[in-house]
């Protein structure tokens, strides 16, 4: 079969007879439905999770009992959130040039090479890395890594809560991904008020990736409140724990923002940009979204607002949402974003 037969990734996977798993790594590290990613593919619907106008993809495929081969691409997406399917053509040309349309070629070094090369692949950071590892192994039942029980008997705090720098991140990322195995759940909730800052920032940077049971959310929303009320706040510990909340129910993850974004002292762009980037969930109703938008007005970072607010009107889950707080604005300072905004828009 030639490649022009293949329109789409997932077709050039089924014609190879692989099993294969997607993930999204731009927003939360997640799974992504097979079937719905057909329908992105397809155009029939916009991608769900994008991020500064692209999609940021994990493509893990193997056949038989080979170890996965991943691909990690960054594909553009148009304005309305549809994926770009010349980029997807291109990408398919190189891998076809590399591995062949059966996918079962090993390619030489130079193809190698020439595949990582192109530019649709983007290299994600340890962070993400460590948790899509992590979940990548516990959704196809594969062992955990060598740092596992090394990071349980830690976070037990048998070891002495001090005795940290030993403890892989790939090991808390796998406790995380395992979240409802063994006693992962109660160890971390135990975890979050005992951890020096260093290892607390590290779990807490794997949960926000992570669903969360809710047991282990009221033990992080208890210690966002005790940093909301301290006399003087760490804004970016309160970014991390918000962040981690983003995997607990979107009912609590609205009433969390909500308290947060009360406080216009505490709204730091930096706690705005962590709301934005993981916790888009809680922002799907007017009120709160309204709220975000003027917090974000009010730090009188245009470039900030531009950014930000293109980026949540790209989410399908929010575009209406925002657009309907964008026409019935009448507060001042969110007026006057707005308003630069669109001239922005108008210049381009």
């Amino acid at each position: 079969m030639s490649m022009d037969k293949f329109h789409t990734l997932t077709q050039l996977l089924d014609n190879a007879g692989c099993q294969y798993k997607i993930f999204d790594l731009g927003r939360r590290v997640c799974e992504i439905d097979i079937e719905q990613f057909k329908a992105v593919e397809e155009n029939r619907q916009p991608y769900p999770w994008p991020l500064q106008q692209h999609a940021h993809l994990s493509i893990s495929f193997w056949q038989n009992n080979n170890a996965p081969w991943v691909w990690f691409l960054r594909l553009p997406l148009d304005e309305r959130g549809l994926l770009k399917q010349a980029a997807v053509g291109d990408f398919i040309k190189y891998v076809i040039e590399a591995m062949g349309a059966t996918l079962n070629a090993e390619p030489t070094e130079e193809e190698q090479e020439k595949l990582a090369a192109n530019p649709y692949t983007f290299k994600p950071n340890d962070d993400k890395m460590a948790i899509f590892h992590a979940q990548l192994r516990q959704v196809l039942s594969l062992s955990t890594s060598q740092y596992y029980e090394h990071a349980q008997l830690f976070l037990s705090g048998d070891l002495g809560w001090d005795q940290w720098q030993g403890v892989g991140l790939q090991g808390l990322a796998d406790i995380c991904a395992r979240i409802k195995q063994e006693n992962n759940s109660t160890l971390l909730r135990k975890a979050v008020n005992n951890l020096p800052m260093t290892p607390l920032y590290a779990l807490l940077g794997c949960l926000e990736h992570c669903d969360i049971p809710e047991t282990l959310s009221k033990r992080l929303e208890e210690r966002l409140h005790i940093e909301m009320a301290s006399s003087e706040p760490d804004l970016f510990l309160l970014a991390a724990i918000i962040r981690s909340l983003a995997g607990s129910n979107a009912v609590t993850l609205t009433e969390q923002l909500n308290a947060l974004l009360q406080h216009a002292d505490l709204c730091h762009p930096e706690v705005l940009v962590a709301i934005a980037g993981r916790c888009w969930y809680g922002l799907a109703n007017t009120d709160t979204a309204s709220l975000f938008l003027l917090r974000l007005a009010e730090t009188k970072d245009q470039t900030l607002f531009n950014q930000l607010f293109t980026d949540l009107v790209m989410l399908p889950l929010l575009r209406g949402i925002i657009l309907q707080v964008l026409h019935s604005q009448a507060n001042p300072a969110l007026v006057e974003a707005i308003t630069q905004l669109q001239q922005h828009a108008r210049s381009k």
